[in-house]
């Protein structure tokens, strides 16, 4: 929550607990009349703050969210090329993507998709 909209809460609601506080004491036997008209005021205007601190926010950002995705793979690894199971046609990294936190290939030869698998060391 940002630092305007704090300040504007916290003095709408002092200005709405004083405002409430002259219109009470306007019905006491020292009271005055002219204290309804400034509680009115005063709740007028702590209202108004409150609307200002809910509705008066930045507009949400909108955009293109940049996700970076970090495999680490486990053991010595060499390069080697990569070739689609339906075509033999070679695959590059780009053809890779991450499905449901899953490696999955596309072929763009074939159109082929299939999921990435692990081969065991031993």
């Amino acid at each position: 929550m940002k630092a305007g909209r704090i300040i504007a809460f916290i003095t709408a609601a002092v200005f709405i607990i004083f405002a409430f506080l002259f219109i009470l004491g306007a019905f006491s036997p020292e009271g005055s009349p002219g204290w309804i008209i400034v509680g009115i005021i005063g709740l007028a205007i702590g209202f108004v703050l409150f609307f200002l601190g809910v509705h008066l926010q930045p507009p949400p950002k909108t955009g293109e969210q940049v996700v970076n995705l970090n495999v680490d793979l486990p053991g010595d690894v060499s390069m080697e090329t990569i070739k689609c199971k339906a075509c033999g046609g070679p695959l590059t990294s780009k053809d890779i993507k991450m499905v449901a936190g899953a490696p999955v290939v596309e072929c763009p030869h074939c159109s082929t998709t299939y999921q990435l698998t692990e081969e065991p060391k031993w």
